[in-house]
């Protein structure tokens, strides 16, 4: 899963930044409404999470704008106004959850996988393929019964093949659901982590579809 994280105060982003990423979340962080509607208009987000009170253009015009243009990246609002008035401006315009601030990072976590799980269309919030099953919300990966430990960016590729079973996933795709724009990443980071998938679970589990991507295999 991939977040974009729209909020001006530095302590509070950098805090956000690394609670999703430490849940296995892609995070970019951008701190002004037009840097947010840049990032909105270029896509590839799975949920914003926008805070009202921006520089030069408040969340609510985000909100607007992004919705009047066919932006239909759900959006999770994060602010410090208690006004009922501002919430339910925020909802109308086309906000799809709405989070006060102070908050706990776990239900900020819990909201977005709800979220996610909508717009992917799923009802359960594991994941299963044959005899993998994945959980977002523990971070946990159970394969033929026994429990596998994964490194975040691992539990993350394995995670956006799951979620789209049967479709082949290009390696651009792939990497912007685990690495945020300010991570380093060598041009065989991808493929390293598909061969350790492979050597953790099964070595057949991920195919190669060469030229393109990668794809789960038909369980048996």
């Amino acid at each position: 899963m991939r977040i974009l994280l729209v909020e001006d105060d530095a302590s509070l982003g950098e805090g956000l930044q690394t609670a999703l990423r430490r849940a296995a979340i892609a995070v970019d962080w951008v701190q002004d409404g037009v840097a947010a509607l840049t990032a909105i208009r270029d896509g590839g987000f799975d949920a914003v999470v926008l805070d009202l009170g921006l520089p030069r253009m408040d969340g609510v015009q985000v909100i607007r704008t992004a919705r009047q243009e066919g932006r239909r990246v759900p959006i999770l609002v994060l602010t410090a106004r208690d006004r009922v008035g501002d919430r339910i401006e925020a909802l109308d315009l086309g906000a799809d959850d709405f989070l006060g601030k102070p908050f706990y990072p776990n239900e900020l976590l819990a909201r977005l996988r709800a979220l996610h799980r909508r717009a992917q269309g799923q009802a359960q919030s594991t994941l299963s393929h044959g005899a993998l099953r994945l959980d977002p919300a523990t971070l946990s990966v159970h394969w033929q019964g026994r429990i596998i430990d994964l490194p975040r960016r691992e539990f993350a590729l394995l995670r956006a093949l799951m979620e789209q079973p049967g479709r082949i996933l290009t390696r651009d795709a792939l990497q912007q659901a685990i690495y945020g724009w300010d991570e380093d990443v060598a041009s065989n980071s991808l493929e390293v982590h598909v061969h350790h998938l492979r050597k953790r679970l099964d070595a057949d589990l991920i195919r190669t579809v060469r030229g393109v991507g990668y794809t789960l295999s038909v369980p048996a």
